[in-house]
């Protein structure tokens, strides 16, 4: 999956507000002045760690998990895990 398909999956969770916490999270990042669209590649590296591990491990998409990572942002501590 690709950087602009994960940014295309946050935008419809925006326009559809679900997850609601994406929604909260970009208002949040906006709010602590980060542009929009920094904002969204934020969400976009945090929903790239729940796809890979669909992908990765069969599982399925872990919404508690990728919330917690939205909480997170701008921080991405998981990041140290994939180098």
């Amino acid at each position: 999956m690709t950087g602009e398909e994960l940014v295309e999956i946050v935008e419809n969770q925006l326009t559809d507000n679900n997850p609601k916490k994406v929604t909260e999270t970009l208002m949040r990042l906006r709010m602590t002045g980060h542009s929009r669209e920094e904002a969204i590649e934020f969400m976009a590296c945090a929903l790239m760690i729940e796809v890979y591990d669909v992908v990765k491990n069969d599982a399925e998409f872990n919404l508690k998990r990728y919330e917690e990572h939205l909480d997170m942002l701008p921080e991405m501590p998981w990041q140290e895990d994939l180098d």
